[in-house]
């Protein structure tokens, strides 16, 4: 659990009954690694009116899944495959489940809601437009960034997301100007698929997004979480590259 800027050690898992150990550390001294295990990723297609351009506003929320090998934490390099073409960020506000979940009302939805993290869906846009399916263009190696931590508490109808590159912004939302709420979202998804306690909803990206280059720096943040950081490398070069 992080306060301030110590971490406390703690037993147990963080969507389980949790013991402080009394041990406590700088948090610039650990390495945050990914907040939770996911079993699956269901990611939300188009739910900002900034993000729709031309395209007809959806009738529907419209998940799609990524796989939880895509993911990494804040810290951690985000990898541009040698055959992709244009790569974006794609700065996301995202639910983290902590209960078993299954045909919900959205009033019922925030009693299995854990918390919140900031969440980068990173998309390869070629792959993406010619592909039959996104499994690629959505879910290579590192194309699921979370982080830094979970935070609970926190009201999903007013929660401001930014996205920087390389310092400057190029995305600004709230996600009150979401087209479907992420209570809606999270129980449309319940209607068909079961959300088991660690799988995460991103729940739509505003505006346009920008195309990442090799040496990149992307931040997401989101108020009342904080800020995910991840730096962009070419496939193949080393981790200082």
């Amino acid at each position: 659990m992080v306060r301030g800027r110590r971490v406390h050690l703690v037993r147990g898992g963080p969507l389980g009954t949790r013991q402080e150990t009394g041990e406590t550390y700088p948090l610039s001294q650990v390495q945050l690694l990914p907040p939770v295990k996911a079993g699956k990723i269901v990611a939300i297609g188009l739910n900002y009116y900034t993000h729709i351009g031309d395209r007809a506003i959806p009738s529907k929320p419209e998940p799609f899944l990524k796989t939880p090998s895509s993911v990494i934490g804040t810290g951690d390099a985000i990898v541009l495959p040698s055959d992709a073409g244009r790569v974006d960020e794609e700065g996301e506000v995202v639910a983290v489940i902590g209960r078993r979940a299954r045909n919900l009302r959205e009033e019922d939805v925030d009693d299995y809601v854990f918390g919140y993290t900031c969440g980068n869906d990173v998309s390869a846009r070629e792959w993406q437009a010619g592909d039959l399916q996104w499994w690629r263009a959505k879910s290579s190696d590192t194309f699921t960034a979370v982080g830094p931590w979970i935070v609970t508490g926190l009201n999903p109808d007013d929660m401001d997301i930014a996205v920087r590159v390389n310092g400057k912004e190029v995305q600004r939302a709230n996600t009150s100007e979401l087209i479907y709420s992420i209570r809606k979202c999270i129980a449309f998804i319940t209607s068909a698929m079961t959300l088991e306690p660690g799988d995460l909803v991103f729940t739509g990206t505003p505006g346009a997004t920008t195309q990442l280059n090799a040496g990149d720096s992307v931040e997401v943040e989101v108020g009342g979480i904080g800020i995910l950081v991840n730096r962009v490398r070419a496939e193949g070069a080393g981790a200082g590259e």
